[in-house]
């Protein structure tokens, strides 16, 4: 009789410690983040719209987006499941996996012209890039390190040491090449090296050696290509029909938008096929000559909505490594929203660098999605109270 009457008990401290623990889960950081990959698939649809044929048709922008959006919605859920401390565990393996996935990429790697930085997947004949990828592994890896070194944040070595884990894979993906990527990569670090509270004196002094370490990228690293478009934002007039013509294309397609946009699939420049990569790298020039000012405004809210939720998760919780997991995954999301908008309107060089969300890529979408399943992860097996 004992047994039996213990084991409601058990369950009911089961049950009364699952709801505890779904009651931490963040709901809005999931609604903002789904309304911004809608915003995403409204885009791809209006992309598919301008290929010519219908977007419900096999192999489209909009049905491959919508393909891959549910790839990203089953590892969001797998990721929120997973209990995030084995990811403390096995950090230096994932490590070592991120290495051998970058150099699997330059070995078998496609791309345009001689870049090798998506590589075929058998089962379903999508490409994928394990250089998105990189950027969580890496926001794993970093976290791992810095909250181990909690006590020692304010050091040169932990500063120096997260500077060299950084180092391999930068240089991996420098050698695809992959500019914008690297420069994510960089970002990456320096936020989470920022928001850990390390020296802001021995991070001024790294961030001067880099700065004088530009002539020596800009002669012996980048290539011609690469010049001519970070060069171009300067006087995108000075060449209509070679290096400024993206630049050129994107602020008219911005500024036909007006308040209110042409409205969906209406716009010029989406449908005469005058902006090129517009599913990918410049998807906001369409958006903005589209949907107007009025719709970039409610999507710069959503990804404001979705920072302070990220940042939220990473300040409650208790546990150093979700903190700084939150932290990086703050800064991979803001940095690509500024440097993308800022080189669609031309205040930035364009450097490859893809709207979180709303480019149509596969891999980027899946690395936001495990990157935001894991900060839920982190949430759900948190106590302190909600914000």
């Amino acid at each position: 009789m004992g047994v039996l009457r213990a084991e409601p008990a058990r369950l009911g401290a089961a049950t009364r410690a699952v709801g505890t623990a779904w009651r931490t889960y963040d709901w809005q950081l999931s609604v903002y983040a789904l309304m911004l990959m809608t915003f995403g698939l409204v885009m791809a649809y209006s992309n598919s719209v301008h290929d010519g044929s219908s977007p419900l048709a096999m192999g489209t922008t909009f049905t491959r987006g919508v393909m891959w959006s549910g790839i990203a919605v089953v590892v969001f859920a797998a990721a929120t499941a997973f209990d995030y401390k084995w990811l403390k565990t096995f950090a230096w393996p994932l490590y070592g996996l991120n290495l051998g996935l970058l150099v699997l990429s330059l070995a078998i790697g496609t791309g345009v012209g001689n870049s090798s930085r998506w590589i075929t997947i058998p089962i379903i004949g999508m490409q994928f890039q394990f250089s998105e990828l990189a950027k969580i592994l890496m926001i794993i890896v970093l976290a791992r390190f810095l909250s181990a070194r909690e006590a020692r944040l304010d050091s040169l070595s932990t500063i120096l040491g997260a500077g060299l884990l950084m180092a391999p894979v930068v240089v991996l993906v420098m050698l695809q090449p992959d500019l914008g990527t690297a420069l994510v990569l960089f970002a990456i670090v320096a936020g989470m090296l920022f928001m850990s509270g390390a020296s802001i004196r021995w991070l001024a002094v790294l961030a001067a050696a880099a700065v004088a370490f530009v002539p020596v990228a800009w002669n012996f690293i980048l290539h011609d290509y690469q010049k001519a478009r970070l060069l171009s934002f300067l006087d995108p007039a000075s060449d209509p029909q070679g290096s400024g013509y993206h630049l050129l294309q994107s602020q008219i397609a911005v500024g036909a938008g007006g308040l209110l946009g042409k409205g969906l699939t209406n716009g010029t420049q989406n449908q005469l096929d005058f902006l090129p990569v517009q599913t990918t790298d410049f998807v906001f020039a369409i958006l903005a000559e589209e949907l107007g000012f009025v719709g970039a405004l409610v999507v710069f809210a959503l990804f404001a909505a979705l920072l302070w939720r990220v940042l939220a998760s990473a300040w409650r919780s208790r546990d150093p490594f979700g903190t700084l997991f939150g932290a990086g995954l703050a800064s991979l999301i803001l940095f690509q929203l500024l440097v993308n908008v800022g080189m669609v309107i031309g205040i930035m060089p364009i450097t490859g660098i893809p709207l979180p969300f709303i480019t149509h890529g596969g891999a980027s979408l899946i690395t936001l999605a495990l990157g935001l399943g894991i900060l839920q992860s982190v949430n759900l097996r948190q106590t302190r109270a909600e914000w």
